[in-house]
């Protein structure tokens, strides 16, 4: 073997296996699930050679207002932020919640690619359901899950009717510049290539779009929330509470239900 191939192929397998131990510092899922005190119906996703799974969420009306695609954030599972949409299923949304691989029922071992591929793939087998498409499409994105909605919103722009990111961060980098700032710049070497929210958001002209974030936000902070909000082009709208991550529904839920309806009108 020649000696650039096999500095090609060092740097292929260190670049891979740095990139994993980068994911792993994002995605941390749990297998275990809490009660969920709505009623539900379990989706099974196979991926490669692993099971993505989701629950779908219906109110207790005929014809719901919308469906809602949501993705949750790095913690936990599906049932750790059924709180969030439970407002929502019960003013007439119907609600669908992925766990992407490792997390809940789910399989494998999330990554940054596969989160998007899947994605992507969940987004085109729930939108073409018989009970889902003929409503109007909203794709929600909870904190981490801000980045892979913002990406499917720009990839998909054509195809739904809004947007909502809740306490998402702006990118991969800038989050984890937080949590270790002396890193700040070898980060956003490393990550440059990874999808990001504050990009992408950038080219979703047209589509409606609400941005719900706390200044009192102890995990992400609010001038990233700021920067994705300048980044948006029209319209959109900036939803302000003063409680903490992800608890704008338990401070004003009629308030955000209102907000999200805004987007379908």
């Amino acid at each position: 073997m020649k000696a650039k191939t096999i500095i090609t192929f060092l740097f292929v397998a260190f670049t891979q296996l740095f990139q994993a131990q980068i994911d792993d510092k994002f995605y941390q899922p749990s297998k275990t699930l809490k009660p969920i005190d709505l009623k539900f119906e379990d989706i099974a996703i196979p991926v490669d050679k692993d099971t993505i799974t989701a629950i779908f969420l219906k109110p207790n009306i005929s014809k719901p207002k919308a469906t809602i695609l949501f993705f949750h954030g790095a913690g936990g599972n599906v049932s750790s932020y059924v709180f969030m949409i439970k407002p929502l299923v019960e003013n007439g949304f119907q609600v669908v919640m992925v766990d992407f691989r490792g997390y809940g029922k789910s399989t494998g071992t999330p990554t940054h690619i596969n989160v998007a591929e899947d994605g992507q793939k969940f987004f085109d087998l729930m939108s073409q359901r018989k009970d889902i498409k003929n409503t109007k499409l909203i794709i929600y994105g909870a904190s981490l899950g801000s980045q892979i909605s913002a990406h499917l919103a720009k990839n998909n722009k054509d195809k739904i009717s809004g947007l909502v990111i809740d306490g998402g961060m702006s990118s991969f980098a800038d989050i984890a510049a937080v949590f270790a700032p002396q890193f700040k710049d070898a980060l956003a070497k490393m990550l440059s290539s990874v999808y990001s929210a504050k990009e992408d958001i950038k080219s979703t002209e047209g589509l409606p779009k609400l941005f719900v974030y706390s200044k009192n936000d102890k995990t992400v902070p609010f001038s990233q929330g700021e920067e994705i909000y300048k980044n948006a082009p029209e319209p959109k709208q900036f939803f302000e509470f003063t409680a903490d991550h992800l608890s704008a529904v338990t401070e004003k839920p009629d308030e955000v239900v209102k907000a999200v309806e805004a987007l379908i009108k």
